[in-house]
């Protein structure tokens, strides 16, 4: 006898659904053994299932059952900024890591600003494409926060519990951090600290200029601060500004990026690191080890961070209340850019 003829075109529970005769949520609460047909309609449309060697796809399965086992990433990031930062890939491995522990994979996606980004939680969740997402980059008054609510989108904050609403969040004590970095300065003998900063709209910088300010301010030392966008072309105009105006000993910068290329100015400026200038980064990476000397960081387990973020979100998924769990305070890991100042710092040229 000839063989079961099989169509080249993948079956639909749509074309199950036309056999027997049933809609196709029918179906669908058949297949996935579900309630909402009788046994008997379930035993029909089962028969006809195997009867046509139907195989419902995993996308499908996933729609049929509300969820997509993926997690939504969006990033306002430049991409060039992007392919030289090592904290992102750094966040990105560990919530891969807590993301296949719960067996999630990472929708990864670049937004221009703002809005394009909260659009894209919008289409997400229209589209069923994600279970939840993670938010990063926080800004004072995020609108983000209402957002995710009104749209029914669990999510994760990674950012201080004074900015996340009642998100569940994920948060290190960047102000515990910049305040030692600027006491392990002064115990040096640093009186003149400068802050090479981030953007000034993102809420962690403002929580580091506030720590660092305040606590310049209770141990008498001088200090500046400049904004940049946590590229290397700004950061190194204010370095080379300020290296020129003379006065501070000790840079302090948001970033091992900029730190690294902090370094490169000093030194193309004839100004000798540690010896006439202290360097202290935030964040760790194989960058900021092998340069040399290796520099002197303010630095967490960020792989660890994003496993965590990804284990929170998996628990508000799972349908625990949300809630704020700190993932570490930076401390100090001390190389080669830091000593004590030398007794003037005078303008450079």
């Amino acid at each position: 006898m000839p063989g079961k003829k099989k169509s080249s075109q993948r079956l639909t529970i749509s074309d199950i659904a036309r056999r027997a005769g049933v809609s196709t949520s029918a179906v669908s609460y058949a297949l996935n053994g579900k309630p909402g047909v009788s046994e008997s309609t379930r035993a029909h449309i089962l028969e006809i299932a195997a009867s046509l060697d139907f195989a419902p796809t995993a996308a499908a399965r996933m729609l049929s059952q509300g969820r997509s086992d993926t997690v939504g990433l969006v990033l306002r990031r430049d991409p060039r900024f992007l392919a030289n930062e090592s904290f992102f890939m750094q966040l990105i491995a560990g919530l891969e890591i807590g993301l296949a522990e719960q067996g999630r994979g990472l929708l990864l996606q670049l937004a221009k600003d703002r809005e394009s980004e909260i659009a894209t939680y919008r289409r997400w969740t229209s589209e069923q494409r994600v279970d939840g997402v993670v938010l990063v980059d926080f800004e004072s008054d995020d609108p983000r926060v209402d957002v995710v609510r009104s749209i029914g989108l669990p999510a994760v904050a990674i950012g201080d519990p004074s900015l996340t609403g009642d998100l569940a969040t994920a948060w290190t004590d960047d102000a515990a951090g910049v305040r030692d970095a600027v006491r392990h300065l002064h115990a040096l003998g640093h009186r003149a600290i400068a802050r090479i900063a981030g953007g000034a709209h993102f809420a962690h910088v403002r929580i580091r200029d506030e720590a660092f300010s305040a606590e310049c301010d209770r141990l008498g030392v001088r200090y500046a601060i400049r904004h940049g966008d946590f590229g290397v072309a700004l950061a190194e105009q204010h370095t080379r500004d300020l290296l020129a105006a003379g006065g501070y000993s000790a840079f302090v910068f948001d970033s091992g990026l900029t730190a690294v290329n902090g370094l490169r100015v000093a030194r193309s400026l004839g100004v000798d690191v540690p010896s006439a200038l202290s360097v202290v980064g935030w964040d760790d990476s194989m960058l900021t080890q092998v340069t040399d000397p290796p520099i002197s960081v303010m630095s967490y387990d960020v792989v660890q961070y994003g496993t965590e973020a990804a284990r929170l979100l998996g628990a508000v998924l799972a349908g625990e209340p949300p809630h704020a769990r700190l993932g570490g305070t930076p401390t100090l890991h001390e190389r080669g850019t830091t000593a004590p100042p030398p007794r003037s710092a005078d303008p450079i040229g």
